[in-house]
């Protein structure tokens, strides 16, 4: 008979709807069966730490044993259920197919004839594996090409070296020109055409239609034509490289604005005084923008951002606005109102104000289903659905819409009407939906397509994943069925998950390695996703882990001619 390890399920307050703990005596007021296996696991830790809890030790407890469990529900499986250490809620049973099972305000019980038998596997890693290949280049090569010279560092420097190769054209055009400098609408139009571009990149109908346009890459191109379009998800160099470069701009613009303000030939104290404020708030946003301070201050960063962005662009239509008003008074100019619709930065700015509004149009606080995995992760359940909710999108919830959001994938459900997210313990907020479930959640805008997206332009990939990295994967395979490995490294997978994520692990891929790290320790995950690549004959690898190890990852297999994938910390 198997000793019961160690649980990871966090007592929760359904729980004691089921059983009543009188922690004076250590006696345990129990009902049916159900309710006296419930009180062995959800018992509070004054009387017994889980971890300690054996077989033995509840038989000395006067607890029910596997027999008396089998006797009670009369199913050859029910031990399963006991070394659960849960009694599977309604959500549970319906995914796992029962249907027949209780409602009631106290924790359901699954009846008899529920098949709860294990459709899944742990993989122990395998004791010999490949040797890796050299990596390629030298050293400092490796560094430029994977670290300094990366695919968002180029976009980055296409398009800011682009405009500051217009930023000199145009210097150098009006060297002479009097008073000193390219015109101030010249300036303003280039500032708002960057703003644009940087906003456009962000908005989830541009990164819907963009992957969706992008994906559409046929099978039969070559591998290193589709290596580079699946490099998508780097599009944030262009965010970056259009707000650095507006902000460049602007500078310029500023410091025209006070020449000519200080040799008297422009007289509007209350522009000096919007552009000034105009180029903290455009300095701020670079500076809280740096990925140590974003990094180290999310929330910060998130506020500066959304405040500060939209600061900066209602000021922004004042200054323009106060800045034509000035030159109508010029004699032999148009009026007003024609300078206005003549100027780009108008029509520029007219699109980053729809852009920034648009997704907030579509504010709306959705009833949630949260499933209580274990003291590490929770499913959240939706009763609803998008149009493309298999296309690999991820869904930002939260509770206070203007303090904070948060992105995870969408796992749409068999029959497409609904679907759920996998939130694990990663922080305060997430520590905060496992330990105190919530019931709604805001939501805005449409869900945003990820990286796995770019997978089917390869004909077989493998796909590794880390915790709740498994989200995203479920998302892509229950999608998109296509030739695929999943490579799973976590702790505890069972009990932090649950059985009916194993088994939809299992069923998009029977082939899955699941590796428990709690039991076999963390494996060289380099070494372990080379051995799959080899043996599936596969053409890339998506990674979907934490920062730290998805660089390495996509390092460790790019630098060896391996093509690799996984969000960067401005996808």
């Amino acid at each position: 008979m198997p000793e019961i390890g160690r649980r990871d399920q966090e007592p929760s307050s359904l729980s004691a709807d089921l059983h009543y703990v009188d922690s004076a005596n250590g006696s345990t007021a129990q009902g049916s069966p159900a309710e006296s296996i419930a009180s062995v696991y959800t018992a509070r830790e004054e009387l017994f730490r889980l971890e300690d809890l054996t077989l033995e030790k509840a038989t000395d407890f006067g607890y029910p044993t596997e027999q008396t469990f089998e006797q009670s529900f009369g199913s050859s499986n029910s031990s399963e259920d006991l070394e659960k250490g849960v009694v599977a809620p309604v959500l549970v049973q319906q995914q796992l197919g029962a249907n027949d099972y209780e409602r009631s305000d106290a924790l359901p019980v699954i009846r008899k004839g529920l098949d709860t038998a294990a459709s899944y596997k742990i993989t122990h890693p395998p004791d010999q594996l490949p040797n890796l290949p050299d990596k390629r280049d030298r050293r400092i090569l490796r560094r430029l090409r994977y670290n300094l010279l990366a695919v968002y560092q180029r976009l980055f420097s296409v398009v800011f070296i682009g405009n500051m190769i217009a930023f000199i054209i145009e210097v150098a055009l009006h060297r002479h020109s009097h008073p000193f400098g390219p015109p101030l609408g010249n300036l303003a139009t280039a500032v708002a055409a960057n703003v644009m571009g940087a906003i456009l990149i962000r908005q989830e109908y541009v990164i819907n239609s963009l992957y969706n346009l992008f994906c559409w890459t046929p099978l039969w191109m070559p591998l290193r034509f589709r290596r580079v379009v699946s490099k998508l998800y780097h599009f944030g160099g262009v965010h970056s490289g259009c707000a650095v470069s507006a902000t460049a701009w602007f500078i310029l613009y500023s410091a025209l604005v006070t020449k000519r303000y200080a040799d008297g030939d422009f007289n509007e104290p209350a522009v000096i005084a919007i552009t000034y404020a105009l180029l903290a708030l455009f300095l701020a946003l670079c500076v809280f923008a740096i990925p140590k301070l974003r990094i180290f201050s999310h929330n910060t960063f998130e506020a500066v951002h959304r405040f500060g962005g939209w600061a900066a662009v209602a000021l922004f239509w004042v200054e323009i606005l106060l800045v034509l008003h000035s030159e109508s008074n010029t004699p032999g100019t148009d009026s007003f109102g024609s300078l206005v619709v003549q100027a780009p930065a108008f029509w520029f700015l007219l699109v980053v104000t729809f852009f920034i509004i648009l997704p907030w149009i579509r504010l709306r606080k959705v009833e949630a289903f949260p499933e209580v995995l274990s003291r590490h992760a929770v499913r959240i359940h939706f009763k609803y659905s998008y149009k493309n909710i298999g296309n690999v999108i991820g869904l930002r919830i939260t509770h206070n819409p203007m303090k904070e959001w948060h992105a995870f994938a969408t796992i749409p459900d068999a029959d497409g009407s609904s679907f759920s997210l996998i939130v694990s313990d990663n922080g305060d907020w997430t520590k905060k939906q496992i330990m105190e479930p919530a019931h709604s959640y805001w939501i805005r805008g449409i869900p945003v397509t990820g990286v796995l997206r770019m997978a089917t332009v390869f004909r077989r990939i493998v796909l590794v994943a880390t915790g709740s990295g498994i989200g995203p994967c479920l998302s892509f395979l229950t999608s998109h069925p296509m030739p695929c490995r999943l490579l799973w490294s976590t702790p505890n997978p069972v009990h932090t998950y649950g059985e009916d994520v194993m088994r939809a692990v299992t069923k998009a891929d029977p082939e899955a390695m699941i590796i428990d790290t709690r039991a076999t320790g963390r494996p060289d995950v380099v070494a372990l996703t080379y051995h799959l690549y080899l043996e599936t004959k596969a053409e890339s690898v998506f990674i979907i882990s934490n920062p730290y190890l998805t660089s390495k990852l996509v390092y460790g297999l790019e630098s060896r001619g391996i093509p690799a994938y996984g969000p960067i910390w401005d996808s």
